[in-house]
């Protein structure tokens, strides 16, 4: 798999941005209040730079009735092609042993 030209998986705050709060008719303070989260956290998720925690993931679930794997799932994906990315070189370095 190539790390530089492989397509970024979608965060979990640019589905919520993009998707759910327009099929919601909801404001994101709205969105926080029901989720319990500050604006500003639910702000940061959105910018996709704050990532979906267990806590909200589970906050998420029972709000959309989806589930917590959903939400943790697309959140470890791109933390994993984030971290591939980054670590590309280092990755590449290291020597599996011989079978």
């Amino acid at each position: 798999m190539n790390a530089n030209t492989e397509r970024a998986p979608t965060h979990p705050g640019a589905l919520l941005r993009e998707d759910i709060l327009p099929a919601m008719g909801l404001s994101i303070a709205e969105l926080a209040r029901r989720l319990h989260l500050s604006r500003q956290s639910l702000h940061r998720i959105l910018a996709k730079d704050q990532p979906v925690t267990a806590a909200t993931a589970l906050k998420l679930a029972r709000l959309l009735n989806t589930t917590p794997d959903l939400w943790l799932n697309l959140q470890r994906a791109r933390d994993l092609w984030e971290q591939r990315r980054e670590l590309a070189d280092e990755l590449a370095s290291i020597e599996p042993p011989a079978v």
